[in-house]
């Protein structure tokens, strides 16, 4: 039978309108410390150095989206500076397309 929904029962949770936290997702204090350390020493968004500008990273994205796992979340191979345009557009994207690997 052929539901109205946008998400199997599984990862409908993560969308859902009653998210959790920021901290229950884990950018709590120990990620604001260490993603700003990272941002000390990776200070320039990788994508827009791509294009050839110089601009200032305010994030610390994750190249592969950790969609809940923590072992993703704290891999610092995942990790990338992104401005906040930047960021904002690459979220854009994944949300909007989300793509799950079981």
């Amino acid at each position: 039978m052929l539901t109205n929904r946008k998400y199997c029962e599984s990862h409908a949770e993560l969308h859902s309108n009653d998210r959790p936290s920021a901290t229950k997702r884990g950018y709590g204090y120990r990620w604001r410390k260490v993603s700003k350390q990272f941002l000390k020493t990776h200070p320039l968004c990788k994508q827009c150095e791509r294009s050839g500008r110089l601009i200032q990273a305010t994030v610390v994205d994750h190249i592969k989206p950790h969609r809940g796992n923590m072992e993703l979340f704290w891999d610092k191979s995942n990790w990338q500076p992104l401005c906040k345009k930047c960021h904002d557009r690459k979220t854009g994207r994944e949300d909007r397309y989300p793509v799950y690997t079981f």
